[in-house]
Formats: structure tokens, C-alpha cells, sequence
């Protein structure tokens, strides 16, 4: 997906990063924008495929038992980055501590400590979901990043945060199975192909 224009919302008053990601959310209803180093990212609303994975990638992990008491299965939460006074993620979805509400920081974030594992379906942008906010997510020290990267046509399950990279980083091809760590708080294997072909347009 391609990035909105940003216009300046303000003349020569004081603005924040935060107040111009709202501006355009405003004037570009369905956008997803994000702050992540600093700079703005601006991805406008998925396409259908993008949707479909997710709920394909929904069904397992509700199935193995992550949407209860400890645990809860959310798309589109808010993670606050530490990187920046302003910086905040939005991954696709994520298994979150069922405590969660606990612990917002602000702008409708929540604090990455809660995070046991963040998944992104790429779009157009797929270096961002590849490269930035892998990034972005090991400094936060998210204990597992899953991107389904329909560019590649690959699975990528990253583990193990350590700085600004995961240490351990394993690309599922179609055909295999992926095996997520037991510390998301259940077994899951992710069925690859499955996933992959859901997030593709459906032929004619």
C-alpha cells in the first residue's frame, strides 16, 4: 500500500507527531498510521485477502485455548514503543495478557510487557512489516514476531529480542508447518500453505 500525503495541519503552532497521525486518521478515515523511529507511517485499510489470513490465523490460536482467562487474541491494539517519547506500533494482531487494560501508557498504547507475541500480514509496504518493525519490536522486546510476508510467499517466525534484532530468525515456505514457541502460553502450529493461500485474491 502506498503512503498518504501528509499535509501540515498547523501554521505556526506548536505540533506533535501524535497530533499530525491524527490529523490524517481524521481526514483519511480507515488509514492506519503508526510512529516508529520518529517518522510517520501511513497504510491505508487492508484489502480483503489481508482480512481473510487474519482470520485464518485467528482460528488456531483461539483454538488452543489463548482467548480466556490469561490470555486474549486482539487485532489492531496499540503497542507503545520505547524508542521515543511518541512512538507507537499497531500490529495486525497479537496475543496479549489478559491483564492488559492495566497497563496503558497512553494514546491508546499499551505497555509492550503485555505483548507475547505480535503478527503483521504484509501489504505493498512489506519492507516496513520486514525490516523497520522487526525492528521496532525487538527493541520493545516482544518475545515473538510473526509476518506473514505475502510478497515472498513466506512464513517468518522471529524469537529471542536482543537489541535492535531478533536472534533467532526461522522463513516458513509453503508445504511446511510452523511450530510457535510454548511461551505465547499454548501449543500452536500454524499451517503455512493454509495461511498463505487465504491471504491471496481468490481467482475469478
Amino acid at each position: 500500500m502506498s503512503a498518504a500525503a501528509i499535509e501540515q495541519p498547523f501554521d505556526d503552532e506548536p505540533f506533535s507527531l501524535t497530533a499530525i497521525a491524527d490529523e490524517i486518521m481524521e481526514r483519511h478515515p480507515g488509514y492506519r498510521v503508526e510512529i516508529i523511529g520518529g517518522h510517520l507511517l501511513v497504510t491505508p485499510s487492508p484489502d480483503a485477502p489481508h482480512a481473510r489470513a487474519l482470520t485464518s490465523l485467528m482460528i488456531p490460536f483461539i483454538a488452543a485455548g489463548l482467548h480466556g482467562e490469561e490470555t486474549e487474541v486482539l487485532q489492531n491494539v496499540g503497542l507503545w514503543l520505547p524508542s521515543a517519547a511518541e512512538d507507537y506500533v499497531i500490529p495486525d494482531l497479537a496475543i496479549v495478557d489478559a491483564d492488559i487494560d492495566d497497563h496503558l501508557v497512553e494514546n491508546n498504547a499499551y505497555d509492550p510487557v503485555c505483548f507475547r507475541l505480535v503478527l503483521e500480514v504484509t501489504s505493498s509496504n512489506w519492507k516496513d512489516d520486514l525490516k523497520t518493525k522487526a525492528v521496532a519490536y525487538a527493541q520493545a522486546k516482544v518475545p515473538v514476531y510473526v509476518i506473514v510476508d505475502r510478497k515472498h510467499q513466506r512464513l517468518h517466525v522471529l524469537t529471542d529480542p536482543s537489541g535492535e534484532q531478533y536472534e533467532h530468525h526461522r522463513p516458513y515456505s509453503p508445504g511446511e508447518t510452523a511450530v510457535l514457541p510454548a511461551s505465547i502460553g499454548a501449543e500452536v502450529t500454524l499451517d503455512v500453505d493454509q495461511i498463505l493461500k487465504a491471504a491471496q485474491k481468490k481467482a475469478d
